[in-house]
């Protein structure tokens, strides 16, 4: 008869703590509890950090309007330069990173 020397050797201790697949699932149904968990979105809201409140603030951005020397892509309708466009003869206006 063959011996394996690398399996692991069981004790009758190992023997007597192996529980049925059964005696298993109801221990477990038994330990969980009903309470619901919170969710980490509706905790984080609760809390306030120093400096966040940016309601006294006005931003001001200076909005040009479309160049002649530049297109709307089609694709992710972003305003890129003429020498962005992927093909300068097509009269599609699609840029390089959408055409890629």
């Amino acid at each position: 008869m063959a011996t394996d020397y690398d399996a692991p050797r069981r004790t009758e201790a190992d023997e007597e703590t192996d529980d049925s697949l059964a005696q298993l699932t109801t221990g477990r149904n038994e330990t969980q509890s009903a309470a619901v968990d919170i969710d980490e979105p509706d905790a984080a809201e609760s809390f306030d950090l120093p400096g966040s409140d940016l309601s006294g603030e006005e931003f001001t951005v200076r909005v040009l309007p479309k160049q002649s020397d530049e297109f709307t892509c089609i694709s992710c309708f972003l305003v890129h330069h003429r020498s962005r466009r992927a093909d300068p003869t097509s009269d599609q206006l699609l840029c390089r990173d959408c055409a890629g």
